[in-house]
């Protein structure tokens, strides 16, 4: 697999990585719903094979169930370690409830326990998963400490996720940023007026989530399934997977269908591959939950679009997002 340096790092990440947010499972607040173990590290030793060489996971993913999972994943593969990555700032309660601590105490703990959830020695690339609410000082005081650890030789590299270049800016003048991870998807393209932009001039990777919108634009999702989300699957709440949104989203999915047909692709992997065309995105994070899954997308880095396709692309999302 084609593979591209991340920020400034010396990490050389393939187009694609494996997305482990789905596989923590169900049972709090942001869930995909109910998830088999089995699977998911059937998913991973899947996407491996196919030659993804980066995991994406978050300590709050399943609150800690999603980190275990990768561990269990990467001691049954025989093949070169990849690249682990994961997050921190949010934690939970007895209750499983989410929120977050951008404390330079929390984030040590939260450390050192995703270190001992993922049975390693050192963290690949550590994220702050989301800046404070009120964009208060606990921003420079969580990537101070972020800086520490990086020093400590805990983690070898340090990012944030969903944060703008403002607050990109405020961490820079601690210590360089080596890589944002927002949302970006052909329903969701806000970050192409200021964060691409800004992550192409100052040298700062993209890993960007949710290219499939949360399983929306993968081909599978039907009016019949997004009715039938059980309730602890956050995508139940979404307006994009309820009327009028949906019936928009279903037209750009049978477009995508049509442009796959050519390619002997989905949907999915078009939606992939529109993502992974903008020079400012290093790679994409792609979600599966059991290995055909992970046989269908993972190999959407390789997808070249012609300028024709993308135009016809971005012309169909633009009568979906049409409001």
């Amino acid at each position: 697999m084609e593979t591209r340096k991340l920020g400034n790092s010396d990490l050389q990440i393939t187009r694609v990585g494996f997305g482990a947010w789905a596989i923590g499972g169900g049972g709090w607040e942001f869930a995909w719903g109910s998830q088999e173990d089995a699977d998911s590290i059937a998913a991973i030793v899947r996407a491996l094979e196919l030659g993804v060489n980066w995991i994406d996971t978050a300590a709050v993913y399943g609150t800690g169930h999603s980190e275990e999972i990768v561990a269990q994943a990467l001691k049954q593969w025989k093949g070169k370690r990849p690249y682990v990555f994961t997050k921190c700032t949010l934690r939970w309660d007895e209750n499983r409830k989410v929120y977050p601590d951008h404390s330079a105490a929390s984030i040590r703990k939260e450390c050192e326990d995703s270190l001992r959830r993922l049975q390693t020695e050192v963290i690949d690339l550590y994220q702050m998963h989301w800046p404070p609410r009120d964009n208060g000082p606990e921003l420079e005081e969580a990537w101070q400490a972020m800086s520490e650890l990086q020093t400590e030789g805990k983690v070898r590299w340090i990012g944030v996720s969903n944060f703008d270049p403002a607050q990109m800016e405020r961490a820079a003048k601690i210590v360089p940023v080596t890589s944002d991870q927002p949302p970006y998807s052909l329903i969701r393209r806000q970050i192409e007026q200021d964060v691409l932009p800004y992550c192409l001039k100052h040298g700062i990777g993209v890993i960007s989530y949710a290219p499939m919108a949360s399983g929306l634009l993968t081909g599978a999702m039907t009016r019949e399934r997004a009715a039938a989300l059980p309730a602890d699957d956050f995508r139940s709440r979404s307006p994009e997977f309820k009327e009028p949104r949906l019936s928009k989203n279903i037209e750009l999915v049978e477009r995508l269908r049509k442009v796959g047909a050519r390619h002997g692709r989905s949907p999915g992997e078009i939606a992939i591959a529109w993502v992974l065309r903008h020079p400012a995105i290093t790679g994409a994070i792609v979600g599966a939950r059991n290995a055909k899954q992970a046989e269908g997308v993972m190999r959407a880095g390789e997808l070249k679009l012609t300028t024709e396709e993308i135009s016809e692309i971005e012309g169909a999302a633009a009568a979906a997002t049409a409001r």
